[in-house]
């Protein structure tokens, strides 16, 4: 089953590869890069240096956006699910701020930090954006996952005593966990997507000021190159977060078939 898998999974990668020289071939502008010039501009840019800095500067804007999404959006999704009073004040401001995109922020985003002088501006507003993209998911998946907890769990608890915080921590985040964790794991692809298009407008590095840069200089074989690299560490990210769903979700006897 495994080598069934690596099999197709190779063979989709070389029918891409293969289509991708074809369209290259049968196009008439010589500056649009094949397989090969895109592999070629990886590695010159490896090798100069900047490819490895601009990796890490992604990686930690969307680290600092995730993780404050997080630690704000979990606790505020299972309020809103379990609280009506909450969820009738909160929620219709949650749905009005969802449906706008994080990039229409940036303008705001670069006022309102524009005047911080104890970190970059241009980091914080992307940090700022990274945060909001990430938010919405998790807010939206700690919600619904209160509201789709069986009644009879609780009432079964609350006649044993429990109540409260013990209620909260024994019953309602042991269940609400599955929910919470596809959560996470979605908005950390958003938040990997939009840190790129952040980078391309409002910072002075990152792969998606390399993008923006290398556009303007011409050098699209490194444009190429730039979208392979975030396109690995996507999937990587994503490999890692379904790690960590599948072992929360095996350590609470709760992992998916």
């Amino acid at each position: 089953m495994l080598a069934r898998k690596i099999l197709l999974g190779t063979l989709g990668i070389v029918i891409f590869l293969l289509i991708w020289h074809w369209v290259t071939l049968g196009n008439s502008r010589t500056d649009v890069p094949g397989p090969w010039l895109a592999f070629n501009g990886l590695i010159e840019l490896a090798g100069q240096g900047v490819l490895w800095r601009y990796v890490i500067a992604s990686v930690f804007r969307v680290a600092w956006g995730f993780f404050l999404a997080a630690i704000v959006g979990i606790p505020l999704g299972l309020a809103i699910g379990w609280s009506l009073w909450i969820r009738e004040l909160l929620n219709p401001l949650v749905q009005a701020l969802r449906p706008i995109s994080p990039i229409a922020w940036l303008p705001i985003a670069v006022l309102v930090f524009g005047g911080v002088q104890w970190w970059e501006p241009s980091d914080l507003a992307a940090i700022f954006l990274i945060f909001l993209a990430s938010l919405f998911p998790i807010v939206t998946a700690a919600t619904s996952s209160v509201a789709a907890i069986d009644e009879k769990y609780l009432r079964a608890a609350e006649n044993f005593g429990v109540r409260g915080l013990p209620l909260l921590r024994l019953v309602i985040l042991p269940a609400a966990m599955p929910q919470i964790l596809t959560g996470l794991r979605l908005a950390m692809g958003i938040a990997w997507v939009v840190v790129v298009a952040a980078e391309m407008l409002g910072v002075q590095s990152g792969l998606g000021f390399q993008i923006n840069d290398s556009r303007n200089n011409l050098r699209y074989d490194f444009v190429v190159a730039a979208m392979l690299v975030i396109s690995v560490i996507g999937m990587l990210l994503d490999s890692a977060m379904s790690r960590i769903e599948r072992t929360s979700l095996a350590r609470t006897g709760m992992a998916r078939r």
